[in-house]
């Protein structure tokens, strides 16, 4: 954790084995972190620093979004060809949502209606409808998408 007012090490924690990524809850309670090679996403309350819970999702876990209302962060499991949608209130992985192969990122509609996954293995982007969690559409697009914008 760094201090951005100091720019100085405020403190270290212990999260799972390879942390590729960090997502911050839309109220800055709580932060979800990819664990890659550790498949789990932990969870860490940012006032107390202090891990919550480490929760175990799919094969390699890369990046996480959060919902504008905080409600759920979807993990995007690239050795799975799936996303584990995370229920934040329990912190339990309430679905886990087939994609395309090897999803690499996940954003959210500013809205919070979809969220979009790239699978650069299978050239596409799968939009999942966050009110069923169920992929809605699955658009083609160029060779091997890893990152994406919302606008």
């Amino acid at each position: 954790m760094i201090n951005t007012g100091t720019n100085t090490v405020k403190a270290t924690v212990q999260v799972g084995f390879d942390p590729v990524d960090v997502a911050i809850a839309p109220n800055g309670a709580t932060a979800y972190i990819s664990d890659a090679l550790a498949d789990s996403v932990t969870v860490l309350n940012t006032a107390t620093n202090q891990v919550v819970t480490s929760l175990p999702v799919r094969f390699l876990p890369v990046k996480t979004a959060i919902t504008p209302n905080g409600a759920t962060a979807y993990v995007a499991d690239a050795g799975d060809k799936s996303v584990s949608a995370i229920n934040t209130a329990t912190n339990t992985v309430a679905a886990t949502i087939g994609v395309g192969a090897d999803p690499v990122d996940v954003l959210i509609s500013q809205d919070g209606v979809h969220a979009y996954v790239t699978n650069a293995g299978s050239n596409s982007v799968s939009v999942i409808d966050t009110s069923t969690n169920a992929v809605s559409a699955t658009v083609p697009v160029g060779v091997l998408p890893s990152n994406g914008a919302i606008f």
